[in-house]
Parts: structure tokens; C-alpha cells; sequence
């Protein structure tokens, strides 16, 4: 398993589908899409801004519940992929012991985020689904300096501030 951490949430502009960004720590720095569904994007994205809302969204709750059973969960793996979806594991440890239970990538990210568990990916996931970033170069127009880098995510935080939860509602 490799470390990866989350590098953002992008829409797909030809089917609007929401996309979680894993990237591994480690040279080459491969990036793992993941199309997750729309109220998994805004979990993971509200999770990761630090913002807390009103009400506990699902993955919420279930950090509370592994928390006041005093369960840890060691890591996330995004361990497979069949027929076309990538599939997770959780490890957990606690009082009866460790376990691991499957789930969806989407659930599993959304829990780490708001656990800080450490995230891993199968090297057989990254080598099939990974993807190696191309070094930006200085006249390229869509590469932004550190100043319009701080701009753009001034503009998401400003965004996430203003985020109604009776949206996902």
C-alpha cells in the first residue's frame, strides 16, 4: 500500500460527475480520481474546510459512533477494483480487537478526513488508474503563481463559507 493524501474535489465538465483527488507522498506523485456521488463531494469538501454544520451529516455521525466506542481507524485503503469501481477497506482497532470492513471509497475518505486516518492506495490500483502529473512550465497559461494559487482558494473558502446545509438536506 502507498500513502496518498486528498488534494481537492473537481467536477468533471463532461458529465458533471464529482471527483475525488487522491495523490501519492511519494515520486512519481501518480493522481487517483475516484467518481464519487454529489452528497459524498460536499461530505468530504465541508469535512476537509474544517467547517462544522448545524446538523450531523451521515459520515458525521459516523465518526461519532467510531469515537464513543473508542474504535480507531488506522487507515483507509483503497485496496481493488472490479468491474470498473475501486473498492475500500477500513482497518480499525479497539477494545475487541482490529477488524477491517469493506466499503465504498467515497464513505471511507469521508470518515478519514474527519478522523485524520492516513489514507493508502494498492500499487496495482495506482499503476492501472493512476495518472503522473506533467510538470507545469513558466509560460503556460494555466499554471498560477503562489499569488493566484491564494486567490483561488481564498475564492473556495469564500464559497464553502456560504455553503447552506439546508442544501444537502
Amino acid at each position: 500500500m502507498l500513502s496518498v493524501q486528498l488534494i481537492g474535489i473537481e467536477i468533471d465538465a463532461a458529465t458533471g460527475a464529482a471527483v475525488v483527488m487522491l495523490q501519492e507522498h511519494d515520486v512519481p506523485h501518480r493522481v487517483l480520481p475516484i467518481v464519487i456521488g454529489g452528497a459524498d463531494a460536499a461530505s468530504i469538501a465541508i469535512a476537509a474546510s474544517g467547517k462544522t454544520l448545524p446538523r450531523p451529516m451521515t459520515h458525521d455521525l459516523m465518526a461519532t459512533l467510531v469515537e464513543s466506542l473508542d474504535v480507531h481507524v488506522d487507515a483507509v485503503e483503497v485496496s481493488d477494483i472490479q468491474g470498473g469501481a475501486m473498492l475500500a477497506t477500513l482497518a480499525l482497532s479497539g477494545p475487541t480487537g482490529e477488524r477491517r470492513l469493506d466499503t465504498r471509497p467515497s464513505d471511507a475518505i469521508a470518515l478519514a478526513v474527519r478522523l485524520h486516518a492516513p489514507l493508502f492506495v494498492s500499487e496495482h490500483v495506482l499503476d492501472a488508474m493512476g495518472t503522473v502529473p506533467e510538470p507545469a512550465s513558466a509560460g503556460d497559461p494555466d499554471v498560477l503563481d503562489a499569488t493566484a494559487i491564494d486567490a483561488e482558494v481564498g475564492q473556495f473558502r469564500d464559497f464553502l463559507a456560504d455553503i447552506d446545509p439546508a442544501d444537502f438536506a
